[in-house]
């Protein structure tokens, strides 16, 4: 599902990646951990071709992302790849619901029909926030804003899943139903997940797991 090859990003004035090789296959469960600043958002960026490398390859579903235009990367981040970004990344003049098919609104390859509509509907009530589609994020609580960027990531049937934190703002119990409902929406669609967490807890529910700051690379003063 997910190829790296010789990937090298720097941000200027900042650490640098290097990563020679890494992949996740199809349907495959990986959790990254690792300091803060190890670079780990940086590379779900990558993937999704929201960030574009200084060398390398990053190839997903059989799709070199690297080579890309911009507007290209972008079609096919919204109809391929499903982002549970750690900022939630909700816009606040939309509801809920908008919010969650808001990818069909923005990708011509996406058909905003019935099924997606009920699919939005079932994804809310599974998530607990069926009875919350109409308000804007203001009225809602930060773990209602996460299931909502849950619900968008999930909501067009992706074949990768990049989760930031995804469970981060939630209760116990709440983490482990949201990580069920992930996970089982994500088998259904044989959907791989690439999931950053802090949650040490979490990581035995997970097929692998990728201790990252082996790729930081300090960039000299």
């Amino acid at each position: 599902m997910v190829e790296v090859e010789n990937l090298g990003f720097g941000y200027r004035g900042g650490f640098r990646l290097a990563i020679p090789q890494l992949s996740l296959a199809d349907g495959e469960k990986l959790a990254i951990v690792g300091p803060s600043g190890s670079g780990k958002t940086t590379l779900l960026n990558l993937v999704a071709g929201i960030l574009v490398p200084d060398s390398g390859r990053i190839i997903v579903a059989g799709t070199e992302v690297t080579g890309m235009s911009d507007a290209l990367r972008r079609r096919f981040r919204a109809s391929r790849i499903g982002f549970v970004f750690q900022d939630f990344a909700l816009l606040d003049y939309l509801s809920a619901r908008q919010n969650i098919l808001y990818p069909y609104r923005i990708t011509p390859a996406l058909v905003l029909d019935a099924a997606a509509r009920d699919r939005a509907e079932a994804l809310a009530e599974a998530c607990g926030i069926g009875d919350k589609l109409d308000r804007h994020p203001a009225a809602l609580s930060q773990g209602e804003q996460q299931r909502v960027a849950i619900c968008r990531a999930l909501v067009t049937r992706p074949r990768l899943v990049l989760s930031d934190e995804a469970t981060g703002n939630l209760d116990p119990d709440s983490k482990a139903r949201i990580l069920d409902l992930l996970f089982r929406q994500a088998e259904e669609a044989g959907a791989a997940v690439l999931a950053v967490t802090h949650d040490h807890e979490l990581l035995p529910r997970f097929e692998r797991v990728l201790d990252f700051a082996q790729y930081r690379q300090e960039t000299p003063a």
